[in-house]
């Protein structure tokens, strides 16, 4: 795992050397569009609405827009920021950790403690448990001055980003007034008591995702892919185009990736195998219900078309 930050947790004199880790990841099947015509690749360019050309990351600058005034920024001027260059999470109160409000928390990073001695490290982590507080916590990352708190995630120190007051909506609705009986709270009471439990985060799985990646794993098993180079037109590009040849040389790469997927002729569970005017499998027997499946954890290749 890479630290994307390092520096120091100082709360009074005490200085906590540190380095800062992302804890949490997205588990979502990641998607890239492609054409679906030709199943090429779709790309976006930084494209200039001045000049028409396509501009390099170097070249480009940040700009505030205010009406019909326009600001830009250099990142010579960004970086002369005097936030820039702090390298400390600075505890600036202990709270009760009921006083947080949830709806503020963001982001969530372990940090690492750093030198040959933890002995500061433990000492926070365990001031933080017997007191039963979070720290409220100031720092920079990434050019931004950010809010956040300090807690424990059992045997580590866990820093949350909050969001700062002015960015919460205010909101014009509401509840209108209603009577709650004491027989419907009596109800309501008992019907919580029912669905009570510990939180076991383990019990629960994103269905959505499970089911995704097995259709991904499907179409994977029973031929119904390209090559991802065909994708991006890379096969092509080694024939002599002509005039038109790019479109033309694209489509009989696609179509010979589909045939080497396939072996040729696509050969299906019951031996039956036919083909339309395209080339493409017109027949494929489904797989049984019951044949084994890969791991739903497995790669699945970044070139699936995605089933409609």
């Amino acid at each position: 795992m890479r630290a994307i930050w390092s520096g120091e947790v100082t709360f009074g004199l005490v200085n906590v050397p540190v380095k800062l880790y992302g804890a949490t990841r997205s588990h979502d099947v990641s998607f890239h569009q492609v054409h679906d015509e030709d199943q090429g690749r779709i790309r976006y360019q930084r494209t200039c609405e001045v000049c028409g050309r396509e501009i390099d990351y170097e070249h480009i600058d940040k700009a505030y827009a205010e009406g019909d005034k326009t600001v830009v920024l250099t990142d010579e001027e960004l970086d002369s920021l005097p936030a820039e260059d702090n390298d400390e999470i600075d505890v600036v109160q202990f709270v009760p950790a009921e006083q947080v409000d949830p709806i503020l928390l963001g982001t969530s990073y372990f940090l690492e403690p750093v030198g040959r001695s933890a002995k500061a490290y433990v000492l926070l982590r365990r001031t933080l448990e017997e007191t039963e507080r979070t720290a409220i916590v100031t720092f920079t990352l990434r050019t931004k001055t950010r809010l956040g708190v300090l807690r424990i995630h059992e045997d580590l120190l866990a820093l949350q980003t909050l969001r700062w007051p002015e960015d919460l909506k205010e909101v014009d609705f509401g509840p209108k007034k209603s009577k709650v009986s004491a027989k419907e709270m009596e109800m309501a009471a008992a019907l919580v008591e029912q669905f009570s439990g510990d939180f076991e985060p383990d019990q629960f799985t994103d269905e959505y995702q499970a089911q995704l990646r097995t259709l991904l794993e499907e179409k994977l098993e029973e031929g119904e892919a390209i090559d991802t180079d065909a994708t991006s037109g890379k096969e092509g590009e080694q024939d002599d185009p002509g005039e038109g040849g790019t479109v033309i040389s694209l489509m009989d790469a696609l179509e010979r990736s589909v045939r080497t997927r396939r072996g040729g002729e696509e050969k299906t569970t019951d031996g039956a195998t036919t083909t339309d005017g395209s080339g493409k499998s017109a027949s494929s027997k489904k797989k049984s219900s019951g044949s084994k499946k890969k791991s739903s954890g497995s790669k699945t290749s970044s070139g699936s078309k995605k089933s409609a």
